[in-house]
Parts: structure tokens; sequence; C-alpha cells
């Protein structure tokens, strides 16, 4: 009861004008207290819908989408009757004051903060937070909403909530268990912290690869609010952690923005301070990495902020932590309730000034870089369009044929000649900032320590050419007209194989039981190269198909992929189409490892990647059934990434050797290769280092950690060579830019195929540590180990990392359909 006796201290004086008979508490409106049980995502959702039916002059609620498990997305709008009656005229102001829409704002005195609340499904406490707070601002601190509007999203997860509530409230003792050991407080893989394909939702604000993120998206671009604050938890050993944020700060990020986070973090610390709450400042959570709650808000001209409660998923309703002391969830949903309405209570205090340099920071005439101009493939360059579109930043089409600047390829000054399919995006656009991020070659670092990857410049990211110029290049708006012409009656038909576009195509024939080839060899028909990798539709393969033309038409329309038509079997340059070299493409059947020994991201990305991108069906295999599964169901096995130690004894080991033998192939990444390494029978082998720097026994303590970066990769983009004359690489030059997540290094395959590997340690952008750079050198990226008929293949460097490095989807594909092709068909 202390604690919310605190809430209420946070009240003053003012005349209610909210009829308090009509407004219920989330407890009475609940049935139970709140914080003494988990309430579930629509018991959440039906209160929101309560206040806003009770009070429409002051919450008006919207759904902005539906999760993949058809859960409502909501957000709800808190403002005084006044404010509420002129919502879209601030919201409209609000954009004009950044220069986002035309015209001058009549008005620009109001503050916009956005609540973000239960992102992680097992961070449970927020969403009980976000009742409480919504509640508080409408009967205690009406005073703030007059000249604030407060958007809440109350669970930005719905999906893993659920699974996270629905579990405990299942096992939970009554009264609950405080003890660690109890099975409440040890979540059943995968959890409730990631979203219905696994992915953590705080690492996707920026590549917006998931349907939660990408609707979200729409509804932030039209509010565009002056501060964000993002709610968490973390361990019940941890107190709580609020801003200001640790470095290193990204450059972009303005003195004001820096300045009112501190403000933000004294007076949160003034209302904990009064009750003895222990709290932590500027550790651990930097704002530098542009997918998170915080940073990505800052990019955009807010105050991005992340609050961390003490808890998680382990602590359930209440834990004894090691300092002796029960965290209870109602302790850790009034924490975040105090600081919700702390720092609506600041944004009320600062509501002109916020204004104000919210407009300075759209103001991007000191940028460096002034265009971006990008030259390759025309699938990918799509690609980057839609990505582009979801964050509201426009582009145009150069008006030259080259341009010179930073080039990306070389990593120095030097010029990119231009063709039909480029684009150029400029910094002057009011999303000019949020540009540089995106766009800029290699970051600039100010502290080695970050919480996440250091690398992630979009033009590596999506396989493009690119020049950075300091002065901006004259443009036009771009062409969008796109058409496929059909194709008539041919001997066979023949298709590109260079993008993920050419991958959904052949995934959508394969689907539709038309039999399809592809070359290993270059060859030229009907007077056009085709290259290797090409896909060939041949009308007597195809006999079967009824309409075959007509269907093939359809499919080709559907996916915009343009055919060529060839007249004869007979090629002008072999190979002709009967060669061996011409193989037919098997349907393959294929299973993926999932369960405990998987890492729940690395399965979520292969998961994501099958039905959302590729959309090619994937049986999904326990690791707790493997020993009892039949193996020859399938021909290819994906390992995710992982620790088998256990999954792969001795007996499944050698079941699985036995299989790739017969014809299987088993598809492992990253950590996977672990379980092969080293081991009887593999060429694949680790690379040892005894390169450390400096001797660690000898380091003070205090400079340990620091120490270590030297041994550390920490997302950083490396250029491969590669044989792009293996099928694993077919659609590839003879380079790739890789994003290493780690210091991993493994030896080249003495008895194997090198697909890609690191000839240099050259890093083109991010941050790695001198110990891990010497170890580097001529290691393996991308390999094949051949076992019999089957194969081993080896992705040392995760392509399906989060689903943005587009650029290395298609190594994936190839591994799938076109690696070892011999392998058998059931």
């Amino acid at each position: 009861m202390r604690y919310f006796i605190l809430l209420a201290c946070l009240a003053i004086s003012f005349p209610s004008t909210i009829n308090a008979q009509n407004l219920q508490s989330p407890s009475d409106f609940l049935g139970y207290e709140l914080g003494t049980q988990f309430s579930r995502n629509h018991e959440v959702i039906d209160y929101f819908k309560a206040v806003s039916a009770a009070v429409p002059s002051h919450v008006k609620l919207e759904k902005y989408g539906e999760t993949t498990e058809r859960r409502d997305l909501y957000v709800a709008y808190i403002t005084s009757e006044a404010n509420m009656a002129q919502l879209e005229t601030i919201r409209e102001n609000n954009l004009k004051n950044a220069g986002i829409v035309e015209g001058e704002p009549t008005a620009t005195d109001i503050a916009i903060v956005w609540l973000s609340y239960n992102v992680h499904g097992n961070e449970a406490s927020c969403s009980e937070a976000a009742m409480l707070t919504m509640y508080k601002l409408l009967t205690e601190r009406k005073d703030l909403l007059e000249n604030t509007v407060v958007i809440i999203d109350p669970s930005v997860n719905p999906d893993g909530r659920d699974r996270y509530v629905n579990w405990y409230n299942k096992v939970a003792h009554q009264p609950y268990n405080t003890d660690i050991q109890a099975n409440e407080h040890n979540e059943p893989w995968p959890g409730g912290r990631p979203n219905h394909y696994l992915f953590d939702l705080n690492r996707d604000w920026a590549w917006a690869t998931q349907i939660e993120s990408e609707t979200r998206l729409k509804v932030y671009n039209k509010w565009m609010p002056h501060i964000h604050a993002d709610y968490h938890e973390q361990g019940p050993n941890e107190p709580y952690y609020f801003a200001p944020a640790a470095e290193p700060f990204h450059e972009i990020i303005t003195d004001w923005q820096r300045d009112l986070q501190t403000e933000v973090g004294k007076n949160n610390a003034k209302y904990f301070d009064a009750e003895g709450w222990l709290f932590f400042t500027r550790e651990r959570f930097d704002l530098f990495y542009p997918s998170y709650g915080d940073t990505y808000p800052t990019y955009m001209g807010a105050i991005g902020m992340t609050y961390e409660q003490a808890g998680h998923g382990i602590s359930g309703l209440g834990i004894l932590n090691d300092e002796g002391h029960v965290l209870t969830l109602k302790e850790r949903l009034t924490h975040h309730t105090v600081t919700s309405l702390s720092t609506v209570e600041v944004a009320s205090k600062n509501a002109k000034q916020l204004n104000t340099e919210f407009a300075k920071f759209f103001q991007n005439s000191n940028l460096k870089y002034k265009s971006y101009v990008v030259n390759g493939n025309e699938d990918k360059i799509d690609k980057l369009k839609s990505f582009l579109d979801k964050h509201e930043i426009s582009y145009e089409k150069p008006n030259t044929s080259k341009v010179s600047g930073y080039n990306y390829s070389t990593a120095k000054q030097g010029s990119l000649n231009l063709d039909d399919h480029n684009l150029v995006v400029h910094t002057s656009q009011p999303k000019g900032k949020m540009i540089k991020v995106l766009f800029e070659p290699n970051a600039k670092l100010s502290d080695s320590l970050t919480y996440d990857i250091t690398a992630w410049s979009v033009p590596y990211a999506y396989g493009l050419d690119a020049v950075a110029t300091t002065t901006k290049v004259s443009s036009t708006k771009p062409d969008n007209n796109k058409s496929v012409s059909k194709v008539n009656d041919a001997y066979g038909y023949v298709s590109k194989w260079n993008s993920m576009d050419d991958a959904q195509f052949l995934a959508e024939l394969l689907k539709h039981n038309i039999k399809v080839r592809f070359t290993e060899k270059p060859f030229k028909s009907n007077n056009t190269n085709f290259e290797r990798g090409s896909l060939i539709i041949t009308k007597g393969d195809n006999k079967h198909i009824i309409d075959f033309i007509s269907t093939l038409n359809t499919l080709a329309q559907k996916h915009e992929q343009p055919l060529t038509e060839i007249y004869s079997g007979f090629s002008q340059s072999t190979p002709d189409i009967g060669s061996p070299d011409i193989k037919l493409i098997n349907k393959q059947k294929i299973a993926v490892l999932t369960g405990e020994g998987t890492s729940s991201l690395s399965y979520g990305e292969v998961w994501h990647f099958f039905e959302q991108q590729l959309g090619y069906p994937i049986t999904s295999i326990n690791t707790d059934d493997l020993s009892a599964t039949n193996l020859r169901k399938y021909n290819v096995l994906i390992l995710p990434n992982g620790y088998y130690g256990s999954v792969l004894n001795e007996s499944n080991m050698t079941k699985i050797k036995d299989w790739v033998r017969s014809g299987g192939k088993v598809i492992a990444i990253d950590g996977a290769l672990r379980s092969f390494a080293g081991k009887d029978g593999f060429n694949l082998s680790y690379k040892s280092s005894d390169n450390s720097s400096e001797n660690n026994n000898l380091v003070p303590y205090a400079e340990r950690e620091r120490q270590y970066t030297k041994q550390l990769i920490t997302g950083a983009i490396f250029k491969t060579k590669v044989d792009h004359t293996h099928p694993m690489a077919f659609g590839y030059s003879n380079d790739y830019f890789t994003l290493k997540l780690g210091s991993s290094a493994y030896n080249l395959l003495d008895n194997g195929y090198n697909v890609a590997h690191l000839d240099d340690t050259k890093v083109y952008s991010g941050f790695a540590g001198k110990d891990a750079l010497a170890n580097l050198e001529s290691t393996l990226i991308f390999g094949e180990e051949r076992k019999g008929s089957g194969s081993f293949i080896y992705f040392v460097d995760n392509t399906l990392f989060r689903s943005f490095w587009e650029n290395g989807k298609l190594f994936f594909v190839n591994s799938i359909f076109f690696v070892n092709n011999n392998a058998y068909e059931l």
C-alpha cells in the first residue's frame, strides 16, 4: 500500500472535470487488486476500452494493427478536453513544426509524449503499469494534460505477453512461491520475451521486419512525439535504471536531447529518493544502435529513453532476490508508474522548449554528406525503396551518369558509374539525420563498450554499390513503372537469378508443381547471355501442367518476373538445355530444429524467413524428438544457432552422418558449427588464437572489461572473397560484405569448398578488437563439406540475423536448392 500512497503524493489539488463514478480504477475493473495477478492482454485492452468509453472527452483509443496471432494492437491518446477537441490540429501542427508537412503551425506549445509498454512479453509489470498510469493521469495528474498529449501503447508485444502470462497463471503456486528454484520462476523455451516469430521487437524499430513494428511505425510517423519512453524489466538483482543513458551516444544526438534526458532522470530520482528506492543511471544502456525503442525515436528528434525495472519473467508475482528482498509485481508496476508520471511532468514543464528544439533537430544543413547515391540490381533497389517507404523517407533518381565521393566498396574516396538502376537519398529532407544514421559508412563510436552491434550501413546490407557525396546530387522523381511482358509458346523460358525476388518466384513455381532447372555454367540462347543460377522452365518438363503457359504467365505477372523465351534446347554456346550442367531443382522437403538447445531468436529468423519472405513450407522438429525422427522424409535439415551438446549426442550424430552420406544436407548456422568443428570425420576446425596483446592476469580488476574488448567483434562489416562459380554463391560477384557478429574463427576447409572467406581483416564499418582481428585472416565465412552423397553446409556468419541483412539471404536459398543438387529426391 505504501507505493500507492506515493502515487497519491504526486497529485496536486485540481478541480475534477472527470466523473469519478464513471471511471473505475484498474483494480475495480479487473476484480482483483492490481499487482496481485498477471492480467492477460485482452484484460488490459478491455480496461483501456472501458476508460475511453467512460471519458471520451479525455481518452481516444485507436486500433493500429493485429499481431500474427490476431491480437489487436492499440494506442490510447490521453489529454485534456480542450486538446481532445483539436487533436488532429495538434498532430498536424507538430508535423509542420518539423517541416514534414508544409505550412506554418498555428501553435507549438503542446508536448507529445509516447509511452511504450511490454515490448518484451515476459517483462510483464509494464502493461500493468500502463493501466495505472492512465488512471492516475485522469484522476490525480489532470493538470499535466492541459499542455500534453500522452500516447500510451499498453502492449507492444501482445503475443509474447500472453505466452508468458498464460504459462505463469497455469503453473504458479497460490500464494506465489518466492524461491527462485520454483517452477514458476523458470520459463520453458522459448519464453515470453519475443513475438510470434520469436523476434526481439526492441531490435526491430528501424528494420520493421515484424508486423507489430511495421504497423506501429505508421502511427508513429503520423505523430512524431517529442518524448518516447520504452518500459522494460531486467534481472531481479538489479535495481531500477533510468536516463541519462550510457556512452556511446551517436554524434547526431543534440545537447538539448542529452540535457533533457538528464532533467528527466533527476526528476525520477527526486521521487525515488523520497522513498529510498535504489536506481542507477549512465551505465550499460547506450544510444547507438538505431533499432531500439530509445534510439530510433531519438534519431527522429525525440527524447528517447529506456526504463528498466528489476524483475523480468523469472520474478513472477514475487521472488526472493540475492539481497534478501521479496521483489513483488506490485512494487515493480508502481516504480514504472512513478517514472511514467514523472516523465510526463517534465514534458509538461518544458512543453514550449520541447517544440522549439524539436523543430531545430530537423534542420540538417550541417550534415557532412548531402546525398547518398546507390546503384545495383533493380530488385535490390526496389527492396531499399520499400524500406525507405516504411520510414517515410523520400528518394529520387540522379540526373547524372557518374558521381564522386566516399566509395563504400573501397572505403575511400572514389567515383561510381551509374546506370538505369540507381537511387539518390538527400539529407536535406526533414529526416536527414535518420538517413545519416542508416546510410553512414562507418558510424563514429565514442566508446567500444556497447550494448549491441556497431555496424548496419544500409548499402552494405542491401548489396548495393554506393557513394556518399558532400555536395547535393542533381535528381528528379523516380520512375516507378515496372511492367512484365507475357510470354508466348516456346521451347522454354529463362528467368534471372540474383535476388530474393527470384527466389520467391522459384518457391512459387515449385509450390505449383512446375518443374524448374538451373544452370551451373553460363550459356547463350536466343542471342541472350545467361549467368550461373539462371532458372530454366521448359514446356517439355511441364506437360503435366494444364494450361502451362497461362499458369506461367500468371505467376510471372504476380511476381513481376521477366522471362526470356528460348526456342531450342540447342544453345548458341554450351551447355545445351539437356546438359548434365543444367540440373532439375528438387522440390526440397526441409526440416528445422527447434526447442531446447536452439537459439529461439535464430530459429525464429529461419521460421519467419520461410513463411513470410520465401513463401516455402518447412517442418519444425523439436530437439527432444530428434532421436525418433525419420530423417529420410527430408532433404534438408537446418540447425539454427544454438548449443547442441546434449542434442547431438553420439547416437543422434551417427544418425545425422548416415543420413547425410545417403544424400541429405545439413545447414548449420553460427554456433551450430561448434557441434562439428574438430570432431572426428569433419574437416571443419577452429582457428585458435594466441595473440593476446597483454597478459590479462596482470590487468587490474577495474580495467578487465575494457581490456576484454580487444577480443571482441561487435557487429562489424568485412569484405569477403567469394567463389561465385560455386552453386552456393550463384547470383553474387567476387566480393560480398558480411556482418560478423562475433570473434569465432574457423580455418579454411582443406577438403571442401571455401565459398566465401576473409582474405584480410580490414574493417569497413563497426568495432573489432585488435586481438580478434589478428585471428581472422584467411578464415571461413561460408563453406561446404561433402560426405558421401550429401553435404554439411557451414554459415559462420548468420545471413538471417534480425532479417535485415538482405544481401546475404540468397546464399541461404542457394544452399537449399542448388548446392549438391545430386541429393536424393523423395
